[in-house]
């Protein structure tokens, strides 16, 4: 067994494009050897951090912000059970809140998006004559509250 994989290598254990691979590296999220022939090696340690990568974009973490949680962790050894733990706290109430939140739009809209709104008096997006106009964007009734910074040179009013 190689010590290194090749970029279809890494693509096929992975599960993620070549091409994709190929933007991660150039993002810095993962990083290659370059071989005598310009091949790009990986070493196996990388399948972890394409692993990493895919799970935290598909609960919604930038890749912006996995650059940054990847930049943490320790460039020339393979990241610990407690590096990974560290990375995981960071996100832990944003998630947890995420969750709250998916959970909550199960439970009440359940009923909403089957019946086609015949109960407009337990229907959580109904808002007759706006007037949840004044508590913020959005599905006030649904969205959790959260402070909405006015734009630039407008004066909330």
């Amino acid at each position: 067994m190689h010590e290194s994989l090749t970029i279809g290598q890494l693509s096929a254990r992975s599960g993620v494009a070549p091409s994709a691979l190929r933007y991660y590296e150039r993002l810095g999220l993962i990083r290659a050897e370059r071989t005598g022939g310009n091949q790009r090696r990986y070493a196996r340690s990388e399948l972890r951090r394409v692993a990493f990568i895919r799970i935290s974009q598909q609960v919604g973490i930038s890749l912006e912000e996995i650059r940054a949680a990847l930049d943490s962790l320790p460039a020339s050894r393979t990241p610990s059970a407690s590096d990974w733990a560290r990375l995981s706290s960071v996100w832990r109430e944003r998630l947890n809140e995420r969750i709250r939140l998916m959970t909550k739009l199960r439970d009440d809209l359940d009923s909403c998006i089957g019946c086609g709104c015949l109960s407009l008096q337990r229907c959580a997006l109904y808002n007759p004559g706006d007037r949840l106009a004044g508590e913020g964007p959005g599905a006030r009734l649904v969205l959790p509250t959260q402070a909405v910074e006015p734009e630039a040179g407008v004066t909330p009013s």
